[in-house]
Formats: C-alpha cells, sequence, structure tokens
C-alpha cells in the first residue's frame, strides 16, 4: 500500500513517527528502497517529514504553559527551570537528539515549552533526523545487496 502512494506516503509516515503516535517510518523508508524508489529523494522525503512532525511537537510545546505541566503532571516549577537552565545555549545539542526513539518526541514537545531558539533548534533537529535516516537506508541497502 505504501509503495502505491509513493514519496507521499513515506512523508506522512515520517511526519506521523515524529509525533507522540507509535509509527516506524524507518520500516516504509526500508519498503521504499526495496521496491526501487530512488534512496536520494527517498532520504530528502523521509528527513523533511520526520523535522517538520519534530517542529510540530516543538510548536505544541511552544504553546504549552508551565502552570500545566505542573497541574497536570505534577512537576514542580522549580524542576522545569532547572531544565530550561541546562538547556539554555545548548538548543541544537539536545534538538539532535529528538531522533532517538521513545524520548525524542518529548525531547522536542520540551524544548518548545521552554521556549529554546527556534534556528537551533530546527538546525540541530534536521541533522539529527537525517542523519538517522541516512544510517537506516544505508544499513537497508546494503542488507539489500547480501539478498
Amino acid at each position: 500500500m505504501f509503495t502505491e502512494l509513493g514519496y507521499l506516503a513515506l512523508f506522512a509516515a515520517s511526519f506521523l513517527a515524529a509525533t507522540i503516535l507509535p509509527f516506524s517510518s524507518e520500516a516504509v523508508l526500508s519498503g521504499m528502497l526495496v521496491a526501487g524508489f530512488d534512496p536520494y529523494v527517498s532520504l530528502v522525503v523521509a528527513s523533511v517529514g520526520n523535522w517538520l512532525g519534530g517542529m510540530s511537537s516543538y510548536w505544541i510545546g511552544w504553546l504549552g504553559k508551565w502552570h500545566w505541566i505542573e497541574k497536570y503532571l505534577k512537576i514542580p516549577a522549580s524542576q522545569i527551570e532547572k531544565v530550561h537552565k541546562k538547556i539554555k545555549g545548548k538548543e541544537g545539542w539536545v534538538a539532535f537528539f529528538t531522533w532517538l526513539p521513545g524520548i525524542g518526541d518529548p525531547i522536542a514537545v520540551v524544548l518548545g515549552l521552554v521556549k529554546s531558539r527556534v534556528i537551533p533548534t530546527a538546525i540541530w533537529m534536521f541533522i539529527g533526523k537525517a542523519l538517522r535516516y541516512a544510517v537506516w537506508g544505508y544499513l537497508t541497502l546494503k542488507a539489500m545487496e547480501l539478498f
């Protein structure tokens, strides 16, 4: 089904995988490569889709209020402020790790919540996500050579 929709399906899968929805865009990328889609175009489409999904999580965090975190998640403002101080000036390095499964999406939301600088956050988030897809794509292509 995904290969019938081509790059649009890869973009959608990559976008959704960068939200709190559990979804494996890597499996879709591998399927696209096995089906013969262009590896470079696939890498760009997956990276941009996942980056935009990550930036949407960042934006959701940006819209959030600290008192909501205190009220609903029972995390005190002092702890949130500690995280903010640790992140300040290191937004890029923190955003780089938004590619990590399970914790990457909450990282993006927290970066938005603490109002991290947009440009470094966006750039490093893209780099991290693109590198993940590049490695995954490379491993998929190498595995195809073996079989």
